[in-house]
């Protein structure tokens, strides 16, 4: 099997050529179920590479094998990125900044898959060492309902071959370029999204008396469901209630006719979850009855929670603390944000990682922001990292079998 500084080396010989990917990637962003340029240019790269790969997967969606030299058909470990990007005006001020306006890779996905890609050139060079076989799976719209991985999933992109393992890692701004961390079990948090159309019956703000005022009602609702997370949640239950729009199109002396709100609720329980579903639904239409209006609701039953395996979890970690050292491979807390890779976990055991993107003495800027930055020498660690720990999870199959 390969050495990690064979792999090492190779990451090292290929970041000019890596780099150059991602900066094309973060210059020509895609909005989710658009990603047409990304996904030609994906599909062309990997062509370079002398692999074969099927696009229009889930719409937009890209897959490639790497067949290895030693019983391709014996053992199959996926590697997974997403590439879609958010419609925010970049702000960074870099000299491959987005070309499209009003578009951004904002949440990182040029850097995952620019260091899939990169991977993937190693994987290919010592493809002949390789003792079964490696999935890339390229995967769109991971920012929009109902999620890349699902409409991959529901295009075929299982039918021929099912992973017997799965690795994908996001790109994490809290923590310094250099380190890695992951976390066993519950990951990240189930969403949902929620939708209000709350009814009254509009007038002259001066008589509100001869009004039913959707504001006041969509107000109390606001307020009511708080005792879901406050009350109703178990205290070891993680879980979140957040609302992200509240209109309502009157002025300073009109009532509007109703009131327009959105927002999610994460938790970790799928039983629990279905729980909060029924009390946002009764506490809302209640309020709005007893107050003379009505409630519309409607919840887009959204992403599962991101389950990471034991043994898949593990192997993450001591792979890179072998590639790493042991100081620079932390266990991380839980986590409020979704990802529609939990699709992919609940089919096979997978493992969601993290690695660092900040650059040191640089002012921290979140995810989803206008002025995120890159440390690109995080993409030099994440393809070498990547590559290693996919032949690892062979080389263990191996060792198991």
């Amino acid at each position: 099997m390969p050495t990690i500084e064979e792999i090492k080396k190779l990451a090292h010989d290929n970041i000019e050529s890596v780099i150059e990917m991602r900066r094309w990637l973060h210059r020509h962003p895609d909005l989710s179920q658009q990603e047409y340029g990304t996904m030609n240019y994906v599909a062309e790269r990997l062509r370079e590479m002398g692999l074969e790969p099927k696009t229009g997967i889930g719409k937009t969606g890209c897959m490639a094998m790497i067949r290895g030299g030693v019983e391709p058909d014996s053992y199959c470990v996926a590697l997974r990125s997403d590439y879609d990007a958010l419609p925010l005006q970049e702000a960074t001020g870099l000299p491959f900044a987005s070309e499209n306006p009003g578009v951004m890779h904002a949440c990182g996905h040029d850097m995952h898959t620019s260091s899939l890609l990169g991977a993937a050139k190693i994987l290919v060079a010592m493809k002949e060492q390789l003792h079964g076989s490696i999935m890339l799976i390229f995967e769109p719209s991971e920012e929009m309902y109902p999620g890349g991985a699902r409409m991959m999933m529901d295009d075929g992109l299982f039918d021929e071959v099912t992973p017997n393992e799965i690795y994908s890692f996001h790109c994490l701004p809290e923590m310094d370029y250099g380190y890695v961390g992951m976390r066993k079990g519950k990951y990240m948090a189930s969403t949902d999204e929620l939708y209000w159309t709350v009814k009254g019956r509009g007038g002259h703000g001066a008589t509100p008396h001869l009004s039913v005022d959707p504001i006041l009602i969509a107000s109390h609702i606001v307020v009511a469901l708080q005792q879901i997370v406050s009350r109703n949640a178990a205290p070891m239950m993680p879980t979140t209630l957040s609302f992200g729009k509240f209109i309502g199109s009157g002025r300073t002396n009109i009532i509007p006719d109703e009131v327009k709100m959105e927002g999610i609720i994460r938790t970790f329980d799928e039983k629990w979850r279905l729980e909060c579903h029924e009390k946002i639904r009764k506490i809302s239409c209640g309020i709005a009855e007893s107050m003379g209006g009505e409630c519309d609701l409607f919840i887009d039953y959204g992403y599962p929670y991101v389950f990471n395996d034991d043994e898949c979890t593990q192997q993450v970690h001591d792979n890179a603390v072998a590639f790493l050292g042991e100081d620079k491979v932390k266990w991380l807390d839980l986590r409020m944000t979704a990802e529609d890779f939990a699709f992919f976990a609940q089919k096979i055991p997978a493992c969601y990682f993290r690695i660092g993107i900040h650059e040191p003495g640089t002012p921290f800027c979140n995810l989803h922001r206008p002025n995120l930055m890159v440390d690109e020498r995080s993409i030099e660690l994440a393809n070498g990292l990547i590559a290693y720990n996919a032949i690892r999870a062979l080389e263990n199959r191996i060792k198991n079998k």
